[in-house]
């Protein structure tokens, strides 16, 4: 704070707080922290409703017991509900104030997933754009970094990481879909019995192979990479922490769709043009397979892709406990499975269930109800533990899925609000 006292009074719906100006600038809420950065009266007003300078106090019309229960949560670092208070209500004063849902305790956190799975909320343009802000990088440090760089640089990195952000991101975003599915038909296609036919007619005939830059599938598979490298390097240069977009999940995927080209087209400058050498090889073969991985770009620009992505990084437990909760039964059902069809009946024993480990693909198609046929019980104890098997795989199974559905109505919560902000903007650059 560059002007004042020393000691900075909040003033929250009508409780007092006093701090001094130097626990202000680290406070964990990022309203608060952001009065430090102040330089004006102005930019304070921006912050909060009101402001005296001879008290230096700074006024806020919030709900009072809402920011009472927020401040025990910076105290002691737990987030509960205010009793008697709209869920709703209190998660908008979490966001006013710089906090997101993931700070509430797990039991207040699925009270909310309910609540809002059974209502639509409607944020103001304040709070959605403090909840985007949220999101990113910390408050504090974007806030100082957006008036360092220039406007032209902040527009270019929302046109590629927000792909409804404005009108050339949308372009951009369908552009890059159309190459993702021109690249996965081409894959797909270069499978096919009769393509293969015709690519070995045409090394006969023209004397390239189909991979090479020659042929008319490898032009098209050429032009998909330069864009998807384009894509990549230009959103690696204009953004703001280079090794925080290196470590996102969606950088790495582009990554791994992109470098298993370049390494075939290296293996075949060193092996030649010999393509019956090349066929031989089984590395290419894995490389080439590897661009499977351009379909998981397509998470970039549809909203239920990366509800699935965030719903299975914050649920990574919950899913550990469904992999328990598989292998557990399946060692225990395979050995009796084992024991009952193959170990006791000495005279005509079921070869199927000649080992335990080939008694566990049984187990794991008979807990998921799959139930393919390959493989099945004939003798009457082996068909009641079949029965148990499908019964205790349906109870097993079901257990965690409400953990996980709760996750998902949250994380697809967040991102709509978030893609409905950059749809505001779009309508707004529409108008303009």
């Amino acid at each position: 704070m560059k002007f004042g006292k020393s000691i900075c009074i909040l003033n929250v719906g009508g409780t007092k707080y006093a701090f001094p100006n130097d626990v202000i600038k680290d406070f964990p809420l990022s309203r608060v922290s952001r009065l430090h950065k102040c330089a004006s009266e102005k930019e304070v007003l921006e912050v909060c409703d009101d402001y005296d300078r001879e008290r230096n106090e700074f006024f806020f019309d919030r709900h009072s017991e809402a920011f009472g229960f927020i401040m025990l949560y910076v105290k002691y670092g737990k987030l509960r509900f205010v009793p008697q208070m709209c869920e709703l209500s209190f998660y908008k004063e979490m966001i006013y104030w710089g906090l997101e849902s993931s700070h509430l305790e797990f039991c207040c956190q699925r009270r909310l997933d309910n609540k809002m799975s059974d209502s639509y909320i409607n944020f103001s343009d304040e709070e959605v754009k403090l909840e985007e802000e949220l999101k990113g990088e910390n408050l504090v440090t974007r806030v100082v970094t957006e008036r360092e760089e220039s406007k032209w640089l902040e527009r270019m990195r929302s046109t590629f990481e927000e792909p409804t952000s404005s009108v050339a991101a949308q372009i951009l975003a369908s552009v890059s879909v159309i190459f993702v599915l021109v690249s996965m038909v081409m894959l797909c296609v270069s499978t096919l019995p009769d393509w293969k036919t015709a690519e070995n007619n045409s090394v006969e005939e023209h004397g390239y192979n189909p991979d090479s830059l020659e042929h008319p599938s490898g032009i098209i598979e050429a032009v998909c990479i330069g864009w998807f490298t384009a894509e990549c390097i230009v959103r690696f240069i204009v953004s703001r922490d280079k090794c925080e977009f290196v470590k996102r999940p969606l950088n790495i995927i582009d990554l791994l769709a992109i470098t298993p080209y370049y390494i075939s087209i290296s293996m075949t400058m060193l092996t030649g043009e010999n393509s019956q050498l090349q066929r031989a090889g089984v590395t290419l073969r894995v490389l080439r397979m590897m661009r499977i991985f351009w379909v998981i770009k397509l998470a970039r620009h549809f909203l239920g892709l990366q509800t699935l992505g965030l719903t299975l990084s914050r649920c990574y437990r919950e899913m550990v406990m469904l992999l328990l909760f598989i292998c557990v039964p399946m060692a225990i059902f395979s050995a009796l499975a084992q024991l009952l069809e193959h170990g006791l009946d000495l005279e005509s024993p079921n070869e199927d269930y000649a080992s335990i480990p080939a008694a566990c693909w049984w187990v794991i198609i008979s807990m998921t109800t799959v139930g393919y046929g390959d493989m099945y019980p004939i003798t009457v104890p082996g068909r009641v533990l079949g029965g148990l098997c499908v019964v205790s795989g349906i109870v097993l199974l079901a257990l965690p899925i409400t953990f996980i559905y709760h996750s998902f109505v949250q994380c697809y919560h967040e991102l709509k609000f978030r893609s409905a902000r950059c749809t505001r903007s779009l309508s707004a650059e529409f108008l303009d």
